[in-house]
């Protein structure tokens, strides 16, 4: 029913920065929290941020807190995550994800959200 794509990962030095795009199709944008993970080689998938379908309310991991921003343009249904001063520890596949529609509460865990993109490429160098 949603179809999400991400875009706007690549190579990128330590301590640069890097924005990547989510945009969404199907069922009503507005209505759908969204959340941005990542998954490192060799680990789990990992929760980064989080912003909620009412008052666009933020969350963040403790990792990227101060450093990344997520953001949402409704006209656009469109996703954003600014990343700044990035880290090689950083270096990740990204993925977008939503919730379900108009859920309340902050949703950080993978097993909250129903629909994913097909995740887009982070490297960063040391």
């Amino acid at each position: 029913q949603v179809q999400l794509v991400e875009s706007g990962g690549g190579l990128v030095q330590a301590g640069g920065s890097l924005r990547l795009s989510c945009a969404a199709s199907g069922g009503t944008f507005s209505t759908y929290s969204m959340g941005w993970f990542r998954r490192a080689l060799g680990k789990e998938r990992e929760f980064v941020a989080a912003i909620t379908w009412r008052y666009s309310s933020t969350t963040y991991a403790d990792s990227v807190r101060g450093r990344f921003t997520i953001s949402r343009d409704n006209a656009k249904n469109t996703v954003y995550l600014q990343m700044n001063s990035l880290k090689p520890e950083d270096t990740a596949v990204y993925y977008c994800a939503a919730d379900s529609p108009r859920r309340g509460g902050v949703a950080r865990r993978v097993d909250e959200y129903d629909y994913w993109g097909q995740g887009t490429q982070v490297t960063v160098s040391a």
